[in-house]
């Protein structure tokens, strides 16, 4: 049965013809592997921008430098302006962002590793939400991609609420 989220996403896309982009932080492009690992995501994936860096998140997504100094990498507001340049620089019909601490380093008390933000922009409207996962690296990322993709699903599925 056809159960994980990229394949049901991915079954959704092609059917509605929409096409999907990303912008991905934590994850280091692990969303857009699991989505091209589904044969013929060419017809609905366009692609991601992998920005791991301020400079990228700034200079290749459009994120204000006020907005990264402000509340920082893993924000709200800093998944949202993710998703709305990848959706712009990449012309998709939805986008999806991620941002977050993987670890082991890199917390704080405000922000503990596993902490992530997960950002979804489309033509009718916006989306974040936040997770706190407690897993080693891998798993961090490996949970933040798979919370962006149910989410992604949600959304398509008519269950994302604003």
């Amino acid at each position: 049965m056809d159960t994980l989220p990229e394949i049901l996403v991915g079954n959704i896309l092609k059917a509605r013809g929409l096409k999907l982009v990303a912008a991905e932080s934590c994850t280091g492009g692990l969303i857009g592997s699991r989505i091209t690992d589904i044969p013929g995501s060419s017809e609905y994936f366009l692609g991601s921008i992998v920005a791991y860096a301020y400079e990228v998140k700034a200079s290749l997504l459009g994120v204000p430098w006020d907005t990264l100094n402000t509340y920082g990498a893993v924000s709200h507001e800093t998944v949202l302006a993710m998703a709305h340049g990848a959706r712009n620089r990449l012309r998709g019909d939805i986008a999806i962002s991620v941002s977050g601490i993987a670890g082991p380093g890199g917390g704080t008390s405000e922000k503990p590793v596993g902490t992530t933000w997960i950002g979804l922009v489309a033509t009718d409207g916006e989306w974040a939400n936040k997770f706190q996962f407690s897993g080693n690296r891998e798993q961090n990322k490996s949970f933040s991609a798979t919370a962006a993709l149910e989410m992604l699903l949600d959304y398509l599925e008519g269950r994302l609420e604003v």
